[in-house]
């Protein structure tokens, strides 16, 4: 929890008050930067975890099933904490304004590739404990500069709008109501460890959303309060669609109901390629706009190649033509690319929110 003397009002009031003056910074890559570490087998289990001489599971009732955990960054909250936290100290420390919690995959459907669904709320939780901390403590340094915890909810391993089976178009491995229930209790785990906001983010299926959209709504019903939502979507391609076929236009009519602070898109192209879609968010929407896009597009190996210069010329043009209020990175970014975007975009005014915006606020 925060060991800052702020209500929460007071932070919601803060936020706002920094989108009005700049574009704010978003953190960049967690899996670019754990990566780094190379961590084996035994690195990711950690002691919790740690496999005994007879190769049984010392925790058997922590994780009950045979197999092998590395390769899921989520756990290293829970085993390796000081990583995590190191890896939120790297981008406050790179000009961050907001980071993201390490939870991307923390939800039971997820967890079940490892058979660690019972983890699903303490990952959450223990997530936003560890950004929330990080970012207390940099706002304590220089409280001109605010910092804030941003609770992630991935997408899952889940598609509820498409069949996984190509001989049974109807088929659908999830329902509706598992993400609801899913999403509920994950995000319970991130309010509960301090979550300044929600984002539900690499959105490639709108249904899928929409559950995460209709669980946050149940939840602050619950709770009688209700916290900032960042929505942020992926367009799988260079066709301008999200993987359930809506282009970005259609995305955000299909999730403003939920009133939320921003709407943007992440991940799967680079910022050259992503920027007509940014546009038509920004010429569409009456929230803010928000993007973190890849390091470009992956090459043979799976790498990404856009160094920290290359990124930033483009995003500045974004700045520069008005399109932003938030900007950071996804795949393959450094903090090496926070601070050059940080510093490209730092000349240009936030993009102007609509009368529409203005006057419903």
């Amino acid at each position: 929890m925060s060991t800052l003397p702020w209500r929460h009002a007071d932070r919601v009031a803060s936020l706002e008050a920094a989108l009005r003056e700049r574009i704010l910074i978003l953190d960049g890559g967690m899996g670019t930067m754990l990566q780094g570490h190379q961590l084996d087998e035994a690195g990711f289990r950690g002691e919790r975890f740690a496999e005994g001489r007879d190769g049984q599971h010392a925790h058997a009732h922590d994780h009950p099933g045979a197999c092998d955990l590395k390769g899921n960054n989520d756990l290293l909250t829970l085993t390796k904490p000081e990583i995590i936290r190191g890896v939120h100290e790297a981008y406050l420390e790179a000009g961050a304004d907001l980071v993201e919690t390490n939870t991307f995959n923390s939800t039971r459907i997820s967890q079940a590739d490892y058979h660690l669904e019972h983890l699903a709320y303490e990952l959450n939780r223990e997530g936003a404990t560890l950004a929330r901390a990080a970012c207390d403590a940099y706002t304590a340094k220089n409280p001109a500069k605010p910092r804030f915890a941003i609770g992630v909810l991935g997408p899952t391993s889940r598609t509820a709008s498409l069949s996984p089976d190509v001989n049974d178009p109807g088929f659908r491995n999830v329902t509706f109501e598992e993400l609801v229930d899913n999403y509920t209790e994950a995000a319970s785990g991130l309010l509960d460890g301090g979550a300044d906001m929600i984002m539900v983010e690499t959105i490639f299926d709108t249904l899928n959303a929409k559950a995460a959209l209709f669980a946050l709504s149940g939840l602050f019903r619950t709770r009688g309060s209700r916290v900032p939502v960042m929505i942020s979507g992926t367009i799988t391609d260079r066709s301008g669609r999200t993987l359930s076929g809506q282009t970005a236009e259609a995305f955000y009519y299909s999730v403003k109901h939920i009133r939320p602070l921003s709407v943007g898109l992440n991940c799967a192209l680079g910022a050259a390629d992503l920027r007509p879609h940014v546009q038509t968010l920004a010429n569409v929407s009456d929230c803010y706009v928000s993007t973190h896009p890849n390091a470009g597009l992956p090459n043979a190996f799976g790498e990404y190649d856009e160094t920290p210069a290359q990124m930033a010329v483009v995003i500045g043009g974004f700045a520069r033509d008005g399109l932003l209020n938030m900007v950071g990175g996804c795949c393959g970014t450094t903090p090496a690319h926070i601070k050059a975007i940080a510093e490209a975009v730092s000349k240009y005014a936030p993009r102007a929110l609509s009368v529409e915006k203005k006057e419903a606020a």
